[in-house]
């Protein structure tokens, strides 16, 4: 992973970086930094490239690359299938040798499209002085761009500007690849870019605000009318032959042995066996081939390579489950748990006042529970799941990693850092979701341990997260609502709009957020394996909301989970992070999810 940018000067004026957002690259790419600049002849155009890379896999490859040609990339991506990579070879060098032999639009295009794997890349092509870029078909790396009408400006993440001087970022839209010939911006002054879209999808006029195209520019379908081919299958749409049923149990609460065996009567073998299969394939890419550091060599290491955003709920307890079965023993797997401090309730203070009052030390049988601010759900469904993964392999060292945050610190941080990188996004949830992550990704908290704590802060690279598993399978409130009043077409329409718009709306922000601590974050849910599998099953093999809260979203993958030993973790209802860890608790209560947060704005 890395953190590029490029700035092209239409004046030829030398480029000039601003020096709050180079600290935000080098954040992100931690273990080597370059510049490469180009000059139009005859100097009409000056453009700068310049990356920080945090080192993957195979030989530290110092980027922006440039081939002997004079063409330079930039490529902020990981190949986990489509293109052959060997283990001890660095993906940025395989990529520019294959584009290093393209002479044709559609010949860049077929190596872009071949990759499984996120990505974002910026490539400058010597022949014809064609500047390329763009983002991966699910937009799993950030990429930003602005025009001030002299300099257009592409850059992983960006800086806020306070007011009244606000700054035009957007994301650039996961819509397809964008090339834009420097000769012909050298001879109009105008920059007007060409869009190699996506099979599939629907391009969406300029003025649509999903196309963020910055003012001052156009963007127009190519020429040539080329496409990238989708690397998923389409999603089924069938529908089932008996008509819709309502919810079977609206009202009652079943216990964890009933869900089980209501899980249990489902069981669809050859179904939760592909599905477990390619998902753990997925993560496998994911959790190997990593860099060795000098203690991974020893037969114990207190220091994992891998860590997990874990709530232990289902979609985190999977991960952590198929990580076990592909990292050795010998080493850790790091468990990131994010908690807000709670504010002790009322009924707890009274009894507490009372009990000091009468207070009888020789007795524990008048003790009131001891409340700790820290035990929000995310943090109590996480020991569960913390013991369920030690039953599954007691040899594993498990550093289930208490993050706890107080409201002073997270004022702090969201001024200092984290409003900068949830930019351009800009809602209550935005601040919510990205300061919850930033936190967890840090790694910085405590070990529980029998004689107490100890602080422990996380040196892992790669973080692993459940992103992705409840958009394709139902496992949002709002999926419940619309199969009740839409029935099965209701639910098809909702679940393909949550991976149409899965890249403005999530993997930009987390992937600015995460990758602030010179970590990268991984997505086995939207591994294109795993994504086509579960867009080529009929709905209501995925998912039945005619069940109950805990059983009926995320069908299937519960099922999986019981295929794995787990248990309680396999029938836990969906919580979303904000309200697992509280932070939505935490300032003022009375916000939507969708309104513009005053506290992302700087002063």
């Amino acid at each position: 992973m890395c953190g590029i940018f490029c700035q092209l000067s239409l004046t030829g004026a030398r480029c000039e970086r601003d020096k709050t957002l180079c600290e935000y690259l080098q954040r992100r790419g931690p273990d080597s930094s370059r510049d490469i600049t180009i000059t139009g002849a005859p100097s009409s155009y000056h453009c700068l490239f310049s990356a920080h890379v945090l080192h993957m896999r195979g030989h530290l490859t110092t980027q922006p690359l440039q081939d002997d040609v004079g063409n330079v990339l930039m490529w902020n991506g990981e190949i986990f299938g489509g293109l052959p990579v060997m283990p001890e070879e660095n993906d940025t060098l395989v990529i520019c040798r294959k584009l290093s032999s393209c002479t044709a639009p559609s010949e860049i295009l077929a190596v872009l499209s071949a990759v499984q794997g996120p990505w974002g890349f910026v490539y400058y092509q010597k022949a014809g002085d064609f500047l390329w870029f763009g983002r991966d078909f699910f937009g799993r790396r950030s990429l930003l761009w602005k025009f001030d009408g002299e300099t257009l400006t592409l850059t992983s993440v960006a800086a806020q500007i306070p007011a009244p001087d606000r700054s035009n970022w957007t994301e650039i839209p996961a819509a397809g690849v964008f090339w834009v010939d420097l000769k012909e911006v050298e001879r109009t002054g105008s920059v007007c870019f060409e869009i190699f879209p996506w099979a599939g999808t629907r391009f969406t006029s300029p003025t649509n605000e999903n196309t963020s195209v910055p003012i001052g520019c156009s963007v127009v379908l190519n020429q040539a009318g080329l496409e990238l081919p989708s690397p998923v299958c389409s999603l089924n749409v069938s529908l089932p032959h008996e008509p819709n049923e309502a919810e079977k149990h609206p009202d009652s609460h079943p216990s964890v042995g009933d869900l089980v065996e209501l899980l249990r009567s489902r069981e669809n073998p050859a179904e939760v066996n592909r599905l477990m299969d390619v998902l753990s394939e997925a993560v496998r890419r994911r959790v190997q081939c990593l860099p060795l550091r000098p203690q991974d060599s020893s037969p114990v290491s207190d220091g994992a390579s891998v860590a997990i955003l874990f709530s232990g709920g289902i979609d985190s307890m999977i991960l952590a489950a198929l990580a076990d079965q592909h990292i050795p023993s010998h080493q850790p797997i790091d468990l990131l748990n994010v908690a807000f401090r709670q504010q002790e309730p009322k009924r707890q203070n009274e009894s507490v006042k009372k009990q000091k009052k009468h207070k009888n030390r020789d007795s524990r049988n008048d003790c009131v529970p001891a409340f700790s601010h820290f035990d929000v759900p995310d943090r109590l469904t996480g020991r569960a799941g913390l013991k369920e993964l030690q039953d599954l392999n007691p040899e594993r060292r498990w550093n289930f990693v208490e993050i706890n945050v107080t409201q002073e610190e997270l004022q702090q941080m969201r001024q200092a850092r984290i409003c900068h990188l949830v930019h351009p996004l800009d809602t209550v949830l935005d601040d919510s979701i990205g300061c919850a992550v930033w936190f967890a990704a840090r790694g910085r908290g405590v070990i529980p341990e029998v004689e107490g704590q100890r602080p422990f802060s996380s040196a892992a690279k790669v973080i692993l997260t459940g992103l992705g598993a409840d958009e394709q399978l139902a496992g949002y409130s709002r999926h419940r609502v619309r199969f009740k009043t839409s029935g099965h077409e209701g639910l098809i329409q909702e679940l393909a709009m949550e991976l149409s718009r899965i890249s403005s709306r999530n993997l930009g922000r987390d992937d600015r957020v995460i990758g602030d601590h010179g970590k990268e974050a991984r997505f086995p849910y939207l591994d294109e394996d795993v994504v086509s599998l579960l867009n080529s099953l009929p709905v209501w093999e995925k998912a039945d909301l005619s069940l109950p809260r805990g059983v009926g979203e995320k069908l299937l993958l519960r099922l999986v989970a019981r295929q794995l030993g787990l248990c309680q973790s396999a029938v836990l209802p969906k919580r979303a992070m904000q309200f697992g860890s509280r932070i939505a608790k935490m300032e003022d209560g009375c916000e939507k999810g969708s309104d513009r947060c005053r506290r992302l704005l700087t002063e």
